[in-house]
């Protein structure tokens, strides 16, 4: 499976505001995870191996800062070329992996578009700073995707304290690593 990785996108850039259907039945805007000190905005999907491999760890970063830090995937694949990553099957993916944060679907594929997403799993933290969230990493979630227990750097968790500390972002950002967003044909 060919690798792709996200490319740099500064410190302080603005989250693009959006509006999609979560997997509960209800539609979401940016705003709703305007309330905590930040939000963590993942870009993923169902049938990618690197995605599969790490909704448990998003699951466990929730766990952990869930509390502090507004959780919310959204999936934009093309559901045409890749039926397992229909909005049919998200919901069942959503209740099967016990998924605790919304889980929505980018139809259209102008949220990833607008983002700059562009590969399942692509992470992005931003900071709340009163109301407006300014992304502070984007980047790669751990050193070991394949094998969890050998995992050296947290990359993502690191940044996560990090914000929550009211540090500066980290300045090593290595890219998110995983499957091309399957974008649609035009």
């Amino acid at each position: 499976m060919p690798i792709t990785q996200s490319t740099g996108t500064p410190p302080g850039w603005p989250a693009p505001d959006f509006m999609l259907p979560g997997t509960d039945g209800r539609d979401y805007l940016l705003t709703d995870f305007t309330a905590k000190e930040g939000t963590l905005i993942i870009f993923t999907c169902n049938h990618c191996p690197y995605a599969k491999a790490l909704w448990p760890v998003f699951i466990k970063l929730h766990e952990e800062f869930g509390d502090s830090i507004d959780f919310v995937a959204i999936n934009p694949n093309d559901d045409s070329a890749y039926p397992e990553d229909s909005f049919a099957v998200m919901k069942e993916k959503a209740e099967e992996w016990r998924i605790p944060f919304p889980y929505l679907r980018d139809q259209s594929q102008t949220v990833a578009d607008s983002y700059h997403a562009v590969c399942t799993p692509d992470s992005f933290l931003f900071r709340n700073a009163g109301g407006t969230l300014e992304l502070f990493y984007r980047g790669k979630v751990n050193d070991n995707w394949q094998e969890p227990d050998n995992v050296t750097t947290h990359y993502l968790r690191d940044a996560i304290e990090l914000l929550l500390a009211g540090k500066p972002a980290p300045v090593e950002q290595p890219p998110s690593v995983g499957c091309s967003i399957k974008w649609k044909q035009t």
